[in-house]
């Protein structure tokens, strides 16, 4: 008992320690702590109107919001058994599936690339010319997008152009297209961006085992495959856990944005089913009961995704 307790003595006087030597770097990150808990942890007390009948009306809301009348999982149950929850589903399920196969591994692959290229300018020009769309909104971006897909826009003009075509393809009135549409949308924008991530896990690989390898005659390719690519799987497990993740977050800008009333069956996803049902007709607790839906299914699919790789690859993200 005594020595367990001189470790714990010894355990709180080294913490102690740390923090006097450490208090200006608590300092500077108490802002982001103050903002996380007021952005982030404040407004989760409003999960409460998930399991409510919440209706906005002339006293205040606090009064109101907690005294709405309680009706448990109701808008749950009405979410899974009404007409839509397929719909909206395989919408989501289909454009997040299309964006995580195009979108993870393409700044793995541009990351590769970018490493091996060999002249500065080149190198150069490619990162901010793949950084550059991340930076542009989606409002701007999907002007682009809608300009290029147009029947008289750039791609239908080389597809008529080479012969692959005889007309024009409606690209944006056609449902199944949209979601593709949207995936390499993401992609597009997105990539160089994440490729960040990938660039830094690279530059911090001791340059010595790829001189050791070249020693042995290993060619680039097999440097990038035994050295490279095995130092990023962290970053890459990591990335892919949170990706899984966010299975159901299949956005809300770029999909509201490139929609139109020719292709609603297949562009309605979580997020603006929510928006729909929950702001513009004024169903707060329901469209607060999707949203749940969607956070709780994301929370799960995390830890199942984490746990099933800390077993794997012995490599997690808690």
């Amino acid at each position: 008992m005594h020595k367990i307790s001189a470790i714990k003595t010894v355990r709180s006087n080294n913490l102690i320690s740390r923090l006097k030597e450490q208090k200006w770097l608590f300092v500077l990150m108490l802002p982001a702590f103050v903002a996380t808990l007021l952005f982030s942890y404040g407004p989760m007390f409003g999960l409460y109107m998930a399991f409510t009948n919440y209706q906005p009306g002339g006293e205040s809301f606090f009064r109101q919001f907690f005294h709405a009348e309680f009706v448990g999982f109701r808008w749950f149950e009405y979410f899974f058994t009404t007409g839509d929850f397929y719909r909206v589903m395989r919408n989501t399920l289909a454009t997040s599936l299309l964006t995580l196969l195009f979108g993870f591994p393409a700044p793995i692959i541009l990351a590769l690339v970018l490493n091996e290229a060999r002249q500065g300018f080149f190198k150069r020009f490619v990162q901010t010319v793949s950084y550059l769309p991340h930076f542009i909104s989606w409002v701007i971006a999907a002007n682009i997008v809608i300009t290029l897909l147009a029947s008289d826009g750039m791609l239908n003009n080389i597809l008529v152009l080479l012969g692959i075509v005889d007309d024009p393809i409606a690209f944006l009135q056609n449902g199944p297209l949209f979601w593709w549409i949207i995936a390499l949308s993401n992609m597009w924008k997105e990539m160089g961006f994440s490729a960040i991530m990938y660039l830094a896990a690279i530059s911090s690989i001791n340059p010595e085992l790829y001189e050791a390898a070249r020693v042995d005659g290993a060619s680039r390719f097999k440097q990038m495959w035994h050295i490279t690519l095995p130092a990023l799987r962290p970053t890459i497990v990591i990335l892919a856990i949170l990706a899984v993740g966010g299975i159901l977050n299949a956005g809300f800008e770029q999909q509201y944005l490139l929609q139109n009333n020719t292709v609603l069956e297949y562009s309605e996803v979580i997020d603006i089913y929510a928006y729909k049902y929950g702001l513009q007709n004024s169903m707060f607790s329901y469209g607060a009961a999707v949203g749940m839906f969607k956070s709780v299914v994301a929370f799960i699919l995390v830890v199942i995704v984490n746990r099933i790789s800390r077993k794997v690859n012995d490599q997690a993200l808690f």
